[in-house]
């Protein structure tokens, strides 16, 4: 079975693809000093280019995890999900409060997509 891998590190790739779909790693903003909403944006904007480079987009998302440290930040950071997310193929989704790597992150994403 065919596995490739997507912008590649010594520790982990951002994406892999194998059997039909693609997993995308936890993506994270490269500001990370700016608010819930541009973070937001950020990382939804990494997802949507390892979605294009793995030859698929987020219509055919299937599932995303999302990793909040402050859930009080829930509907900021929806309500720049919900301009993204395409209404006609909603993934599943979880949304956790979780403590991540640097204190200054405010959001953490991971998805799976059908190719």
């Amino acid at each position: 079975m065919l596995i490739q891998r997507f912008q590649k590190g010594s520790r982990m790739s951002q994406a892999v693809a194998c059997g039909g779909l693609v997993y995308i790693a936890g993506q994270v903003a490269d500001d990370r000093k700016a608010g819930i909403e541009a973070q937001t944006a950020d990382v939804l904007a990494r997802i949507d280019t390892l979605l294009k480079e793995a030859g698929t987009d987020r219509s055919r998302l299937l599932a995303v995890n999302v990793f909040l440290p402050a859930i009080v930040d829930f509907d900021a950071m929806n309500s720049v999900y919900d301009t993204w997310v395409d209404r006609d193929n909603p993934p599943a989704r979880a949304c956790v409060e979780a403590r991540l790597a640097d204190p200054d992150l405010r959001v953490e994403m991971t998805a799976i997509a059908a190719l």
